[in-house]
């Protein structure tokens, strides 16, 4: 049986996990909408995660909204080994539109109804999910500093920042992990990357294999599979682990197969060459 082979990283200098976690967002339904048509399935796939040897998985309060969070207390709680990461500053529509709201108020209320629904007095990593360009971003991120200082929250992360706003937000509070998109065809926020480097920040690359699109890596990314009988996809999260000792993909899935296949990456071992070649 394939198992997680992955090195760990301490969130927060505490927190030990895997560095390859699984993203509860396609857990929902079409659309990231209400419940999947399979809800058993979908307990299923994440019982399997944890079984495989994933203890960090990471969701938020709009995908469903509210579902996932909801369908993982019903399907680990107590929860045991596993950290649970959830976000919250994004609302939903039923025209399925993503709407930033970064309101002090509006933050605690969304770490109060995550509890809740996750079935916890605190939470492991919450993240700000999104910058709210209505909202001063030093205003969000002292709520969550506010509700840490509460003892609501362990530790805070940020997603979808720059560096200047991960230096903003460490001069209020001590920030974790920070959640932006990233992949081998994907490199804008590499100096993100180089910052939590730096600071021992865990980074959550996001779209971390990028839905199929290789871009201008394709032939490389094809070849390298080929030579070590694995996806392409296996490969782009093999580069992703071996590219930096912060990075924590978190592939999400609502396949058994593919979840074992994403689980089995944590054991591909690419050469120096293979790894130059990907990231030049």
């Amino acid at each position: 049986m394939v198992t997680n082979e992955s090195d760990t990283f301490d969130v927060g200098g505490e927190l030990t996990v895997h560095r390859l976690g699984f993203g509860a967002m396609r857990v929902t339904g079409e659309g990231i909408i209400g419940e999947p048509d399979d809800v058993d399935h979908a307990k299923a796939v994440l019982r399997r995660a944890v079984d495989l040897g994933v203890d960090f998985v990471d969701t938020a309060d709009s995908y469903g909204p509210g579902v996932s969070e909801r369908l993982l207390r019903e399907a680990l709680a107590p929860y045991d080994d596993v950290v649970i990461a959830t976000k919250g500053g994004l609302m939903r529509n039923r025209d399925g539109d993503w709407l930033p709201n970064g309101d002090p108020d509006y933050l605690r209320n969304a770490h109060l109804c995550s509890c809740d629904r996750l079935g916890v007095d605190a939470i492991d990593l919450y993240q700000l999910h999104r910058p709210d360009p209505d909202v001063p971003f030093e205003a969000s991120v002292q709520a969550l500093a506010e509700l840490k200082d509460d003892g609501v929250i362990q530790h805070v992360g940020l997603s979808n920042v720059s560096v200047d706003q991960l230096e903003a937000a460490r001069e209020i509070v001590e920030i974790a992990t920070v959640q932006n998109r990233y992949s081998v065809v994907d490199r804008d926020s590499e100096p993100v990357l180089d910052a939590c480097e730096s600071y021992g920040i865990g980074f959550i690359p996001w779209f971390p294999i990028g839905a199929g699109d290789l871009g201008g890596k394709g032939e490389a990314l094809r070849e390298i599979a080929t030579a070590h009988d694995a996806s392409t996809y296996q490969v782009a999260l093999a580069w992703l682990l071996a590219h930096s000792p912060v990075t924590l993909p978190i592939p999400g899935t609502s396949s058994l197969d593919h979840l074992a296949e994403n689980v089995a990456a944590s054991t591909l071992q690419l050469t120096d060459d293979e790894l130059a070649r990907l990231g030049a």
